[in-house]
């Protein structure tokens, strides 16, 4: 069961990965081996910056409170996820490219493409960077939640960061085919976001029951 628990936490983490290498694979941004690996290195770092820090929390909170906390923290993501998911009314499924703000995480997960700062096609070292930080804001949080449940730092960030590299590959590759696809009214990004958020759902239940 521990093992089926960490994987959920690294599919939830890279969720957002698949999402936007689909985003890139639509418009034919390249994302090569070497920006995929800086990805992972900090959805790692991030994972485990949070887990420590949990597990940090873990020790100074009393009893049984690090648990009902950490399965809290959870639930609370996982249903701002699904929240954030659900199709809007009016809503452009490929935002403008204009007017949006490269240093804004959120326009960012938005506007994927703004990324590639050259508008060169291919995400460099340093857009990579930039890009993974924005990416990794799922794994520093779910990884504050494992801490405080007490799982293992390593384990978890070190499949987060794997998660990452083939959610972002996959993506990138499926892309094009599955641009015009949709899930009843939610395109497959969307789709694969609620799954995520149902994800930390059914892991906080696990952890309280």
């Amino acid at each position: 069961m521990e093992w089926l628990i960490i994987l959920g936490f690294a599919v939830s983490a890279s969720i957002d990965n698949f999402g936007v290498g689909i985003s890139y694979g639509i418009r034919k941004i390249q994302i090569n081996i070497f920006s995929n690996t800086i990805i992972a290195v900090i959805a790692f770092l991030f994972s485990l910056s949070g887990i420590l820090f949990g597990k940090w929390l873990n020790k100074i909170l009393p009893g049984t409170l690090p648990v009902i906390v950490g399965a809290f923290l959870l639930f609370i993501i996982g249903l701002r996820i699904i929240l954030m998911a659900l199709p809007r009314k009016g809503a452009n499924p490929i935002p403008s490219k204009d007017c949006t703000n490269p240093k804004s995480i959120k326009s960012i997960l938005e506007n994927p493409e703004i990324a590639d700062l050259d508008k060169s096609g291919e995400i460099s070292v340093g857009e990579a960077i930039l890009l993974g930080i924005a990416l990794s804001a799922n794994a520093l949080t779910n990884g504050l939640g494992a801490g405080l449940l007490g799982f293992s730092p390593f384990t978890i960030s070190f499949t987060t960061a794997i998660g990452s590299f083939i959610s972002v590959w996959g993506g990138v590759k499926l892309g094009s085919k599955v641009a015009n696809i949709k899930i009843g009214s939610f395109t497959i990004g969307q789709f694969g976001t609620v799954i995520s958020g149902i994800i930390l759902l059914i892991i906080a239940y696990k952890a309280l029951f």
